[in-house]
């Protein structure tokens, strides 16, 4: 043969395997991160955070505000519940920006586009029924979650192009676009239900029917909108897996509801109830002075963490007219006072956010330069002026409570967008249409919050009117975008990515149930979220993000709240925990019943009886009741002897 004909067939073999090899499985793991690689290797025995041999036993028993009338998360119908019952095919580490480890799923296949991934599922996982977790579940959990789920899981998976059965326990997602890192991600945290079980069941209906699940809890006992008793699934399949090991250590967990906060803070200090998240800086600084803490056996403590706190704010429904313009919405900030409420309400807890992405490195600061500038200068003339001239700063005041020259600037600018005052009242100088609109609430610790800011807006000839409503009306009018003013918490993680298409972008602003409130349509801020998805590094991302959080604070969409960097718990002394800190601060799934501090608390309180006074000790409450019936059967028996002595002497 000859040697030019040789050469051309081992050039083209060459060529061919080369080719091939783009189609194969570029990688295999165990895990896939983000940008870097992952930090456990395929053969780890546990995350570092949690003890491996943390005891299982024991109650934890905690509470909720509100109440609930389903169990069925997954759609937009009612005030639902979730379990601990419902598992993913991967799950996130707790000391890493973003990295994912097998947990329905035992190994992901991706190219290095991540055009696709292939999930392998596990021989040993099972429902709580017995049978196996299969492709045909997962496939199915998919297709039903994004036509008839919540909507939000249309926005989050709208780049998945369809997925492929290759196999019984094999399943592949194609994506509609390429070099999209975060997708394969975050299909793996999928919920992955029951196809069996929900084939006998309307999936658009609400339902007190405890679901079928695979995780390592299920309910045991329930009364609806009352309480909520998990168990721990004894034969858990996944028990042993390095994901979860030292977690989930609890037999049961249970979640009482409530209608408001001050009755979860009596519990709590009753022994009700075991744990609590605190939000609220009064009750932090004034409601817990009782014997228990003082002495050591409630502890109260601020658990410091190093997540992004998001956007907390009064989020202002563009979707009105009366909200239309930006001047506008600038102009009602300055009617908030962060200063004076922070000093009197608050006990100086809080710092006024600046930012979508507050605590974070992600955060606009200052004036943009370097390569956030060059993200920005492309749509400079789409952009206000002072997204380049002016760092944005949330209104400041000396906290006196009477901030005059804030309301002038406020009147200013109110003046520039047409609203002027008439006979004492704000209307518009061509339509005489009064300034009137409604802050809808949901929480009446809220409202004192919201009062001076009203009175503020009465000063500037505003009717601004405060409606509180039940959480289920609360809930239905979010849906619809029913509201003029709410207020809203946008959470943030470390590594945003397709969410903030649910939150920001102009289809999610026409979708019912997204979280794009403020109604925002702008055709920058749809570009930029699609920058910040694609961006393929660290450093890309947070440039990004910083191009974005800039652009989305000259809009004005909201009047910044505030945040703290910490979490503020207070729990009986009776559970323990690993000492090594993670990024997320606290989380209770790591934790274990302890024995032996919970015997030396019930010695303590057993022989102290000041708690009693206070409502401060676990069965108090219970004890001072027996208390009191005894002393009422006493009292009877004293008055029915005392007339039985009466009638005989007559």
């Amino acid at each position: 043969m000859h040697l030019s004909v040789v050469n051309k067939i081992t050039l083209s073999i060459l060529l061919l395997l080369v080719f091939s090899r783009g189609w194969a499985n570029d990688n295999k793991s165990h895990a896939i991160a983000l940008y870097d690689e992952p930090k456990y290797a395929a053969d780890f025995q546990h995350f570092d955070y949690v003890n491996p041999d943390a005891p299982k036993g024991g109650t934890l028993r905690t509470a909720a505000n509100g109440t609930f009338d389903s169990f069925h998360p997954f759609i937009p119908k009612g005030n639902a519940v979730g379990t601990g019952s419902v598992e993913t095919l991967m799950v996130s580490s707790e000391d890493e920006p973003f990295t994912e480890y097998g947990l329905i799923a035992e190994t992901m296949e991706w190219p290095d586009d991540r055009s696709w991934i292939i999930f392998n599922l596990r021989e040993q996982a099972r429902w709580h029924d017995g049978k196996p977790i299969t492709a045909d579940d997962v496939i199915w959990s998919f297709e039903i979650l994004t036509t008839r789920g919540n909507p939000q899981y249309r926005f989050y998976y709208a780049s998945v192009d369809r997925l492929e059965k290759l196999g019984e326990r094999r399943v592949k997602f194609y994506f509609n676009e390429s070099n999209n890192r975060e997708l394969p991600l975050i299909v793996g945290q999928i919920p992955i239900l029951p196809k069996h079980y929900w084939q006998s069941r309307d999936f658009d209906k609400t339902t007190l029917e405890p679901p079928l699940g695979s995780g390592p809890y299920r309910i045991a006992d329930f009364e609806a909108g009352r309480f909520v008793v998990q168990e721990r699934v004894q034969d858990y399949w996944g028990k042993d897996l390095a994901v979860k090991r030292g977690v989930d250590n609890f037999d049961f967990i249970r979640t009482d509801f409530y209608r408001d906060d001050t009755a979860i803070r009596l519990a709590l200090k009753s022994g009700d109830i075991d744990f609590r998240s605190e939000y609220q800086a009064k009750a932090w600084a004034v409601d817990f002075e009782v014997p228990a803490v003082e002495k050591g056996w409630l502890i109260k403590e601020r658990v410091k963490h190093k997540m992004p706190t998001g956007m907390q704010g009064l989020v202002y429904n563009t979707r009105r007219p009366i909200f239309s313009d930006p001047t506008v919405r600038e102009a009602l900030s300055y009617a908030f006072d962060f200063e004076w409420t922070n000093r009197n309400l608050f006990f100086s807890e809080y710092t006024r956010s600046q930012s979508y992405f507050s605590n974070s490195e992600m955060m606009a600061q200052g004036l943009p330069r370097g390569a956030e500038l060059e993200v920005l200068d492309q749509f400079r003339d789409q952009l206000p002026d002072r997204v380049f001239s002016t760092p944005y700063q949330a209104p400041v005041t000396d906290g006196s409570g009477w901030s005059r020259d804030n309301l002038l600037q406020a009147d200013r600018l109110l003046k520039q967008a047409g609203w002027v005052v008439r006979d004492m009242k704000r209307v518009h100088n061509e339509t005489g249409e009064p300034f009137r609109f409604e802050i809808l609430l949901v929480s009446q610790a809220f409202e004192r919050i919201v009062l001076p800011m009203v009175r503020n807006l009465e000063r500037l000839g505003i009717d601004a009117r405060i409606r509180l409503v039940d959480q289920t009306q609360y809930v239905n009018r979010m849906r619809s975008f029913d509201f003029d003013m709410m207020v809203f918490v946008w959470g943030q993680s470390e590594s945003p990515g397709n969410e903030q298409r649910n939150y920001w972008t102009s289809k999610s602003a026409e979708q019912s149930g997204s979280r794009n409130f403020a109604g925002i349509k702008d055709p920058v801020i749809d570009q930029l979220v699609e920058r910040l998805i694609a961006s393929e590094s660290r450093a890309e991302l947070v440039t990004n993000t910083m191009a974005l959080d800039r652009v989305l604070l000259a809009g004005f969409y909201v009047i910044p709240n505030w945040h703290i960097p910490a979490d503020r718990i207070l729990y009986w002394d009776k559970f323990s925990r690993p000492l090594v800190e993670i990024k997320s601060g606290v989380m209770t799934g790591r934790w274990w019943f302890d024995h032996e501090k919970a015997e030396r608390l019930a010695a303590q309180l057993a022989g102290d009886d000041s708690l009693s006074q206070t409502a401060g000790r676990p069965g108090s409450l219970a004890l001072s009741n027996w208390r009191g019936l005894l002393l009422l059967v006493l009292l009877i028996a004293g008055i029915w002897s005392m007339a039985r002595y009466l009638k005989a002497r007559s």
